[in-house]
């Protein structure tokens, strides 16, 4: 083993404590289970191959799918919806549809990252002021107005304190290379806790092996409702894009071996079918712990796998610790990492050149924090499909006359019935007293309701005058 992997794997480590713990209190479950999911992501997942210098664990962006299984089923249910997603990744990936999702519209992508963002933004603020926030998430946002004279200002100071120092520590370079930013802000601010005894809410920890419940029978029996196989499939889809589109964003970062979508996700539904056993979170390849492995100078899988061993040693050596962190500072970490999930940036490089991927993404976004995860998703995905249909559905009528042979009309794209307006529109604008030979030779795609429509048209033309349709090329 390389120290360049030993040191990666330490600063992955201290990376991946606070991002655990903070995504399973905003989940709705014990701090414990969100590092279980780490140490399954560094132990099994980072032991199998697929992406070399991926490393996964619990992530932001299935913060809202589980927080409102959790509230729906309840957490006895957790381990059989995380195991049955993680089935249904290793029948995905033996059946090697992997790089199938590669597929999936990348606004549709970015605008679920931008409604979790957004939901865990709202959801989050309100655990920054130590205030119980509506279970909805129009309620969430609705709620906003009412939450400065209700939060608990010393426990607001903490949260905003923890932002700043999110914000502001990358910018010393030279130290941020050393010790990471959410390990500083979360050590400062419990650290500040302590020492002014500010009577905040702090992580309740109750042991790792009392947190774990793997499923009883009576809860795998709800595996035939079709709620909870409607949640086990958004899971999966979901887990699956969010962990092959990290895959793609890391393979850029290094020149190393390239990852092989299949077997990524063979590793990772491996990983979440151990963590369903263990009754713990759902895992995903993490861009903010791979990033940071890459940026340490990781050369192997040895830095994720350690990073697992590290996260385990530490809860079964020093689990107190975790007693000593203000919720506040977690909420700071989410609402700085639900921030960076809104695409800005992509918003303004689409809106210059590709308007239509804007609407698709905002829709996503919008349904997302209106309903829930797994509608707004669906939603997006057939506004992306209508899109597609529509910006492919080009068909152009070209006229040409030729005196007393009449006139020739050439049908040329793809005649489609988004565009069966436009083309009759075309057709009878032409002159009545002239004959019209029409030819299809130039149409890549003809489908039934054109097809039709053009035989009413020249069987209809002029009453009786013949128009000649070929399918000359």
């Amino acid at each position: 083993m390389r120290k360049a992997d030993l040191y990666a794997s330490l600063v992955v480590f201290l990376v991946a404590l606070p991002l655990c713990v903070g995504v399973a209190i905003a989940s709705g479950v014990p701090a414990e289970l969100g590092l279980v999911t780490g140490i399954v992501g560094g132990l099994v997942a980072g032991m199998l191959p697929g992406s070399s210098l991926q490393v996964s664990g619990p992530a932001a962006g299935l913060t809202v799918l589980v927080y409102e299984a959790v509230q729906t089923y309840g957490l006895p249910a957790l381990g059989v919806l995380v195991l049955g997603a993680g089935l249904v990744q290793l029948v995905l990936g033996a059946l090697r549809l992997g790089r199938w999702f590669r597929a999936v519209s990348v606004a549709v992508v970015q605008g679920m990252l931008a409604g979790i963002g957004l939901v865990l933004i709202a959801g989050q603020v309100y655990a920054l002021g130590d205030t119980a926030a509506p279970a909805s998430g129009l309620g969430k946002i609705a709620g906003l107005s009412s939450l400065p004279g209700a939060a608990e200002p010393r426990a607001l100071a903490v949260g905003g304190a923890t932002v700043a120092v999110l914000l502001l520590w990358p910018r010393w370079r030279r130290g941020a290379r050393v010790v990471p930013a959410p390990l500083v802000a979360v050590a400062l601010a419990s650290a500040a806790t302590g020492l002014w005894d500010l009577p905040v809410r702090r992580v309740t920890v109750h042991g790792l092996l009392d947190s774990v419940q793997p499923p009883s029978l009576a809860e795998l029996g709800r595996l035939t409702e079709v709620g909870v196989l409607g949640t086990v499939l958004a899971f999966a889809l979901i887990a699956s894009a969010e962990s092959l589109f990290s895959a793609a964003a890391v393979d850029r970062l290094h020149r190393g071996p390239r990852t092989d979508y299949d077997r990524e996700l063979i590793a990772q539904g491996a990983g979440n079918a151990v963590c369903g056993v263990l009754g713990a979170l759902p895992m995903t390849a993490v861009i903010v712990r791979s990033a940071a492995n890459v940026r340490a100078g990781a050369r192997t899988k040895a830095s994720r796998v350690l990073h697992g061993v590290w996260l385990l040693l530490f809860t079964a050596v020093v689990p107190g610790v975790l007693g000593i962190i203000p919720v506040a500072a977690l909420a700071g970490l989410l609402v700085h990492a639900g921030c960076k999930l809104v695409p800005v940036r992509e918003v303004r490089t689409l809106w210059r050149g590709h308007r239509g991927e804007v609407v698709v993404l905002g829709v996503t976004a919008v349904a997302i924090v209106a309903g829930n995860l797994f509608e707004g998703v669906l939603i997006g995905l057939a506004l992306a499909v209508a899109k597609t249909a529509w910006d492919i559905s080009h068909v152009h009528v070209e006229t040409e006359d030729r005196g007393d042979a009449g006139m020739v009309v050439r049908v040329v794209g793809n005649a489609t019935f988004l565009r069966l307006p436009k083309l009759l529109d075309a057709l009878e604008a032409l002159p009545h007293d002239r004959d019209v030979r029409l030819e299809l030779g130039g149409l890549r795609h003809v489908d039934h309701a054109c097809a039709a429509a053009l035989e009413r048209w020249a069987a209809a033309r002029d009453h009786g005058r013949v128009a000649t349709i070929t399918s000359t090329s």
